[in-house]
């Protein structure tokens, strides 16, 4: 391209209107062509291809041709006018959706029509020049279609992020879904193939598997976010969870707006045995969770029994967790509560149960809570004063004192009713005074 004044420095005049569309009449016309037309498609799409590899497969390559080609016959139609008002074509909005289902962040969209723009550009200046236009003309026509391609650009983008977004949610939403009705099927026993499943889930369902609920505490008052950052956050700390707990796989569905049913897949070697432990996956998982996350465990199980049966504990857990006090530990483990969960399933016959079995103890003064604390320590230490003396932190001789005092407000020996004392004791200590009568 020539530039600066003609020679004797004057200076010529722009050209007219009439000229400036007749130009662009004239290459609107040879260029709708279909052979021509196909060629500057072809070239437009290698550039942007080459920029974008992730469409160099047969399906997106030919839906990016499809929306080139609309989008050329539109802007070529409009060149010509004053006025340059135009609507996208069906084929661009496909090409949208196109991204939107192949799983491609809106980004990839957006810089397929930087670098259409960009390819447009340097085609049109390379056609400009070839042609031999007057630099003033050449000035004016380029100047138009910089003005033009700026806005076909910006429409453009938005536009169609409106419809990538909008599909985008509809595939989301879609797979949720089906994960969703799948993991029900799982939930209710219905005849389902395993490998399909686990495809669509995502997650082997032959393996091992450590269930887990997880869910927020209830609102305050004060507001908390949205609906999608507490499940955002859920999905986040059931991720840590499963590195945790020494698993890469995890499977994760909304049961809430702020709750979630997880599974992490476990092997069944020495690892996995130790989480089998009680009170090992609260200690691993205790460290990963903090306010206003809450999570309670089932037990490690396999195959789709083990998966249905972990959930069932982790459920039950969570029942237990959200009985208890407030203030309590925010990860609960099946194995930890599950004299508590069985024996609170009637909350009448629970409540009969303490009163019945712990009679003077059941009190809720600060000296028969100590007492039920002993008792339960002593319990819990095969009833040896030394073992207790040391959980209680106190000597060995205050625990026989107390216990003699334990078995003379009971009325009898405590190896007479050692199970149900336990049983009871375990309640009001997970329940708190709730469990007292």
């Amino acid at each position: 391209m020539t530039g600066g004044p003609p020679r004797g420095g004057a200076v010529r005049p722009s050209p007219a209107p009439d000229e400036v569309r007749e130009w662009l009449a004239e290459y609107v016309y040879e260029t709708t062509r279909a052979e021509v037309l196909e060629r500057i498609v072809t070239r437009l799409d290698d550039v942007i291809i080459a920029r974008i590899p992730e469409l160099a497969d047969r399906d997106m390559r030919r839906d990016l041709a499809a929306s080139t080609r609309a989008h050329a016959r539109i802007v070529l139609s409009r060149l010509a006018s004053d006025a340059f008002e135009f609507s996208l074509p069906e084929e661009a909005h496909a090409f949208a959706r196109s991204v939107a289902r192949r799983g491609f962040e809106l980004r990839l969209l957006l810089r397929v029509y930087h670098v259409g723009m960009e390819a447009v550009l340097d085609y049109m200046t390379e056609v400009v020049e070839q042609r031999q236009a007057t630099p003033e003309l050449e000035r004016v026509v380029l100047l138009r279609l910089f003005e033009r391609a700026t806005k076909w650009i910006s429409t453009s983008v938005e536009l169609l992020t409106d419809t990538y977004m909008e599909e985008r949610e509809q595939v989301l939403r879609a797979a949720l879904n089906r994960r969703a009705e799948t993991v029900r099927a799982l939930l209710d026993g219905d005849d389902v193939d395993v490998e399909q499943a686990s495809v669509r889930l995502g997650y082997r369902l032959s393996q091992r598997h450590l269930a887990f609920v997880l869910w927020t505490d209830e609102p305050t008052g004060e507001p908390t976010g949205a609906d999608a950052e507490a499940t955002g956050l859920l999905d986040r700390v059931a991720a840590r969870l499963a590195a945790a707990l020494g698993s890469a796989r995890v499977l994760t569905v909304a049961s809430g707006a702020s709750a979630m049913w997880a599974w992490a897949g476990t092997d069944d070697g020495e690892h996995g045995a130790e989480l089998a432990a009680p009170g090992e996956v609260e200690r691993l998982a205790a460290v990963q969770v903090e306010a206003p996350v809450r999570v309670a465990f089932g037990v490690p199980a396999g195959g789709i029994a083990g998966f249905r049966r972990s959930h069932r504990e982790a459920v039950a857990a969570r029942q237990v967790a959200e009985r208890a006090p407030a203030g309590g530990p925010r990860v609960t483990g099946y194995r930890t509560v599950e004299i508590a969960y069985l024996a609170g399933a009637d909350e009448a016959a629970m409540r009969g149960l303490v009163e019945r079995e712990l009679g003077a103890l059941a009190g809720r003064d600060a000296h028969a809570a100590r007492l039920r604390e002993t008792l339960h320590a002593y319990l819990r230490s095969q009833r040896s004063p030394e073992a207790t003396a040391k959980v209680l932190g106190v000597h060995k001789n205050t625990v026989r004192y107390r216990v003699q005092r334990i078995e003379q407000l009971l009325g009898y020996p405590i190896e007479e009713r050692g199970l149900p004392l336990e049983i009871a004791l375990v309640c009001v200590a997970v329940y708190g005074t709730d469990a007292l009568p």
